[in-house]
């Protein structure tokens, strides 16, 4: 399975929104320790390596 880079997620302004009003009343240290969580339980749901490994190099501004 290929890694997605087309918008894929439904109302994704709307997606946007509730992941900055779940950090609102957390302080830095909790918002960043929340987004570690997230990060571990999609990569969990993805569950392909390749996929994973692809998303890594991308997010760290590498060449796919």
């Amino acid at each position: 399975m290929p890694l997605e880079t087309r918008a894929n997620i439904a109302d994704p302004d709307g997606f946007y929104q509730e992941l900055i009003d779940s950090q609102r009343d957390l302080d830095e240290g909790r918002a960043e320790l929340m987004n570690c969580k997230l990060v571990l339980i999609l990569a969990n749901h993805i569950g392909d390596r390749e996929v994973l490994r692809e998303a890594l190099k991308r997010a760290a501004g590498k060449p796919g």
